[in-house]
């Protein structure tokens, strides 16, 4: 599998982006000099893409119609512009990427769908593989041209901390967009799919571990021998007992995990594997969903507490 780090190809003239068009392919080379984006939606990992695309001067869109308060902030602090509908959004929109949820990833498509959408499409959403098939189908049906995405790292503000993985046709054209931004996009040498098959290995094992080393600290806590198990892992395994922490640093974000989870369980049984472990990992996340747009992080006795029930 070969990878291209935002190469310049796919760049045309003065700068502008040579998006592939082998599924609709019209007479002669078609040339965005700046194509208009749309982001579906400006959660905290959707704004901060978006404010990477605006860095390197691209217009960029959101719809307010049905978004909360905090979401329009994020929207504005990144600088993006307000569509009002998704709709309108999509009608003044080159390029569409979602953002969002996992559970929410493929009605989001069929909605999309259902204008009759004609640009790109990408889903850069934590899907399985066969999700993202359902995903590809739904907007090629409705006349959208389909790029596969995978989000590994947080919402970039610095280089270096965040990739985007693309796959499939005009994947190369997509990474491009992104050139001297905080986000490093990666286009992979391989059909839609790989992208996504790739986040879900490796959110298997962060949020997994996550999940697992929480589920542990929780035991260990009942069975009144957690102070042993962290002096133990000191000596043994000195990064663990920092590790075992990321459970309540990262609670508010447990609930966008449980759909994350339950993907990579499909995956998994989907290729002949144990999906158990998943499964429980949601599980677990599920009973921290309160913490949801927490204002702070809870205690970790707080967190562990809540695991057990």
């Amino acid at each position: 599998m070969k990878q291209r780090h935002c190469s310049q190809r796919g760049r045309g003239p003065r700068g502008g982006v040579n998006m592939d068009l082998r599924h609709h392919p019209p007479p002669g080379d078609v040339i965005m000099p700046s194509p208009t984006l749309a982001l579906l939606h400006p959660g905290a990992m959707g704004a901060a893409i978006g404010a990477c695309l605006v860095s390197t001067g691209h217009r960029v869109l959101w719809c307010s119609a049905g978004r909360s308060a905090a979401t329009a902030a994020r929207a504005r602090q990144a600088g993006l512009e307000d569509a009002g509908s998704l709709a309108d959004a999509l009608r003044a929109a080159d390029i569409a990427i979602s953002v969002c949820p996992p559970d929410n990833a493929l009605d989001l498509a069929r909605e999309v769908a259902r204008h009759r959408y004609g640009g790109v499409f990408v889903d850069a959403n934590a899907v399985s593989p066969a999700t993202l098939r359902q995903i590809e189908e739904a907007v090629r049906a409705g006349g959208a041209r389909f790029v596969d995405g995978g989000i590994i790292g947080q919402p970039p503000r610095a280089a270096g901390s965040t990739r985007l993985y693309l796959a499939g046709d005009g994947a190369s054209d997509i990474a491009a967009l992104f050139e001297g931004s905080a986000l490093e996009a990666i286009a992979l040498d391989s059909p839609a799919g790989s992208a996504s098959a790739l986040k879900i290995c490796y959110a298997a094992w962060s949020k997994g571990a996550t999940a697992l080393l929480a589920g542990i600290r929780a035991l260990a806590r009942h069975e009144g021998v957690e102070p042993a198990l962290l002096a133990e892992w000191q000596r043994s395994s000195p990064q663990t007992p920092a590790r075992s922490e990321e459970v309540a640093q990262k609670a508010e974000k447990a609930w966008r995990w449980v759909g994350e989870m339950e993907e990579i369980a499909s995956t998994f049984h989907a290729s002949g594997l144990p999906s158990g472990f998943h499964l429980a990992a949601a599980d677990i996340f599920r009973r921290l969903d309160v913490y949801k747009d927490a204002p702070r992080p809870p205690a970790m006795d707080e967190a562990l507490d809540r695991l057990r029930r």
